[in-house]
């Protein structure tokens, strides 16, 4: 199964960018269905970014995230080459987890 975060971290000078796009319902558990149903809260609760082994980047999120949540953000410190990790956790306990190459 393919990953649902889609990150891309470029390398210039001391300072990494790291642009990161995760495909998650992001439900707040207030909206109806077309029949009239609340729709189930399913969101994601911990967002983390790593590199070399330390988070650089933590969210913690609520239901009031928007659906397919981007996120952006810059980090002193990563060399091109090596690997930037993110991960998330949502309120079901579903997770997922890939791994990226700064450029």
């Amino acid at each position: 199964m393919a990953s649902s975060i889609r990150v891309r971290a470029t390398s210039n000078g001391d300072t990494t960018e790291v642009q990161a796009l995760i495909q998650h319902p992001m439900d707040s558990g207030f909206v109806k269905d077309a029949k009239g149903a609340i729709i189930p809260p399913h969101f994601i609760q911990v967002l983390t970014f790593e590199y070399d082994g330390k988070p650089v980047f933590v969210a913690d999120w609520g239901g009031g995230v928007s659906k397919d949540p981007y996120v952006k953000f810059a980090f002193k410190g990563g060399k091109k080459g090596d690997d930037l990790t993110v991960s998330w956790v949502d309120n079901k306990g579903a997770t997922d987890t890939t791994t990226a190459k700064i450029q």
